[in-house]
């Protein structure tokens, strides 16, 4: 014979402020423990959405990002002419050859620096990015010392604002545009004429060669014809895979902070509820007596009590898990730790992070629960009805 579930609840309701306390522990372990997964999700999610799965990135053979790399115009030209890469509307390659540097800018309402990526692009570039567009201004005129800067930038950066100019590469360049590039990591970056940024920067060589191809199945093709070619000290990939590179050390650093921090709080969460349910067994002697008199066998004793844990943890994790939520709502920046540079993003609630943050609260009531519930079915029945 069994004991009905509304048992359990019933009990936790009897004691509101100790079942109130613990739960308010459990949730902000669950809090931290989501709110941490959130953040590695949405940095993932920023620069996984940054590439297009139908483009290719070409850079230097051994670098980890654009801004290590170094592809000579004789190099990009080669590329530009491979048979797999796809034609624009003017019948032109849709190939984009790029520059990418750093530099620092100050933050408005402050006068701490951070570093930006300036992007040298070409008319290709924005068809080659579907997912940018010009939202104020226009695009800087080829040849000019006009730049457009990303949202992120003109909302948190000095002279980063339409109209606004910045001094940089010895010169000042004037912002025309500003341009919306979604939850990309495009929109913390700065744009402008790449033969421009060139000569101002006295690089005589682009960082990368982005391109679309005809048809994205060919990409193993194209690879062996860039990796095998002897006059090419270059490598290639698709432009998502790229992206999912940049964030992966990030990631992993958010994911063991996380984790290290969870295992610290959850001690707390796990002997808060222990403590919870020793105090139940106590006070409940007399009542764990008269279960078992009236026939209620020790597993189903075991059982109720570590039913009342799991309830504690449920009950945890949905409350830690709704105002983690909330954190969806905050933009935040961090320093992307491949190039070195400003990256803004939000935190992403996912199913995945839902489901593991919930496992993980009623995993914290079971073995905050369990040798409690352990002791209360061993109690001897004429010892814990004496004790009444």
């Amino acid at each position: 014979m069994g004991i009905p579930y509304y048992y359990s609840l019933r009990n936790l309701w009897t004691r509101k402020l100790t079942t109130g306390l613990t739960i308010a522990g459990m949730a902000l372990v669950v809090f931290v423990f989501a709110s941490l997964l959130m953040l590695a999700e949405g940095l993932r999610k920023t620069l996984v959405a940054t590439g297009s799965y139908d483009n290719g990135v070409v850079i230097r053979k051994g670098s980890k990002s654009e801004v290590q790399s170094g592809v000579e115009r004789g190099q990009a030209s080669i590329v530009e002419t491979l048979p797999e890469v796809a034609a624009g509307p003017d019948g032109q390659p849709l190939v984009a050859k790029e520059l990418v540097v750093l530099i620092s800018l100050p933050k408005r309402g402050s006068d701490k620096p951070s570093n930006v990526v300036i992007r040298g692009v070409s008319g290709a570039s924005l068809l080659l990015r579907p997912q940018v567009e010009i939202i104020e201004g226009r695009m800087p005129r080829p040849g000019s010392s006009e730049i457009i800067a990303g949202m992120s930038i003109a909302k948190r950066f000095k002279g980063g604002g339409i109209g606004e100019s910045l001094h940089f590469g010895m010169r000042d360049w004037t912002v025309v545009g500003i341009f919306d590039a979604g939850s990309t990591g495009f929109s913390s970056e700065i744009w402008g004429d790449v033969d421009q940024l060139m000569q101002a920067f006295r690089r005589p060589v682009y960082s990368s060669v982005l391109f679309r191809m005809r048809d994205p199945s060919d990409f193993e093709r194209i690879q062996q014809s860039i990796e095998n070619d002897p006059r090419l000290s270059l490598d290639v990939m698709r432009e998502v895979r790229y992206y999912e590179e940049q964030s992966e050390a990030m990631a992993r650093f958010l994911r063991i902070l996380g984790m290290s921090l969870t295992a610290i709080f959850s001690l707390g969460a796990v002997i808060g509820a222990m403590i919870t349910m020793y105090a139940a067994v106590a006070n409940r002697t007399a009542e764990i007596g008269t279960l078992r008199a009236l026939g209620f066998q020790r597993t189903s004793i075991l059982g109720a009590f570590i039913m009342e844990s799991l309830f504690l943890g449920l009950i945890g994790g949905g409350v830690g898990l709704f105002f983690a939520s909330f954190m969806q709502l905050l933009t935040i920046s961090t320093v992307n730790f491949q190039t070195f540079s400003e990256l803004a993003f939000s935190f992403t609630l996912t199913f995945r992070i839902i489901y593991q943050a919930l496992f993980f609260s009623l995993f914290m009531g079971f073995v905050g629960g369990v040798l409690p519930a352990v002791r209360a079915s061993r109690m001897n029945i004429v010892d814990a009805l004496r004790a009444s």
